[in-house]
């Protein structure tokens, strides 16, 4: 942070220690926006010529707005980056704007890039047991493959994030027909555990040659330390290359597929929100694959005519 002054490094930091207190902001998401923002921050040092402190922060006006952006696409950002980027920069302009007493409308009225958001790609039904089934061929050590097969399950059976299953520790031993899983923002949710995820974690665990107790993670890595995503990631992308599935074949392609399916076998959309612990409607029908007629369907039966 060396073209940061030290009033704009503390600011910086006083905000996201209130992101990660108040708003349980994740520590992933909380050092992205220490990146967007140092970024942002050392532009405008670089722009104005001068190490910029609060105050010449709170005179950034539209010019400076568009020349950060157009920086930014210069050297290769894409829409999706910049608009994030960007989501940043205003969250942190809104928050100092109120401590500091300033009118951030520059900031906060330049307006995203447009970009084409991708639609989730999940897997079909008898692709998605496939990937359960191979996924447990990938090692030649009983514990490790019974791993990873809970693991997947979990994600298929239950709709977790690879990151909620890898976060439970051993005091969800055995898995109880319930888990309360804490998801994006801290926010909580029930998650009904199917049987067939419940016996794959009991044999996981029996096989396990670490000891879980319950501060310990439940999944362990091959040297008994917390298991990590990026194992999941590459035991799943040799299963998809033995299958001849497509790169979207990933963990969080379990999710989609999770919901997909819920949805087709007559699921109600709401509910299906809640086991996902989306804020938001829109965001659970854009993890969903179904054609329109069926989810004018489910709409039809979820919100009936009076």
């Amino acid at each position: 942070m060396s073209l940061i002054s030290p009033a704009c490094r503390d600011a910086l930091q006083l905000w996201l220690d209130t992101q990660r207190a108040l708003a349980g902001r994740a520590e992933n998401t909380i050092t992205a926006y220490r990146t967007d923002v140092v970024e942002f921050m050392s532009f405008m040092t670089l722009h104005f010529g001068a190490t910029q402190g609060l105050a010449p922060l709170a005179r950034i006006g539209v010019p400076d707005m568009r020349a950060w952006m157009a920086q930014m696409r210069a050297d290769g950002i894409g829409a999706r980056s910049l608009a994030r980027k960007l989501s940043a920069v205003k969250s942190f302009y809104r928050w100092l704007a109120e401590r500091e007493g300033f009118e951030p409308t520059a900031v906060l009225s330049t307006r995203a890039p447009k970009f084409q958001r991708k639609l989730p790609r999940p897997l079909a039904e008898d692709a998605a047991r496939a990937m359960i089934d191979t996924v447990e061929l990938q090692s030649s050590k009983p514990w490790i493959a019974a791993r990873d097969m809970a693991v997947v399950t979990l994600l298929y059976g239950c709709g977790l994030r690879i990151s909620e299953a890898l976060s439970l520790t051993g005091r969800a031993a055995p898995l109880p027909a319930t888990l309360r899983i804490r998801g994006k923002g801290g926010k909580e949710r029930l998650v009904p555990v199917i049987p067939v995820a419940r016996a794959a974690v009991d044999t996981y665990l029996r096989l396990c040659p670490w000891p879980v107790e319950p501060e310990t993670p439940l999944f362990r890595g091959a040297r008994g330390g917390p298991l990590n995503a990026r194992s999941i990631q590459a035991v799943m992308a040799k299963a998809r290359m033995q299958l001849g599935l497509p790169a979207t074949a990933t963990p969080h392609a379990m999710r989609h597929s999770f919901a997909t399916h819920l949805l087709e076998a007559g699921g109600d959309l709401r509910a299906i929100q809640e086991l996902l612990g989306h804020a938001s409607l829109s965001t659970t029908q854009a993890y969903t694959a179904v054609d329109t007629a069926h989810l004018m369907d489910v709409y039809n039966r979820s919100h009936p005519k009076a």
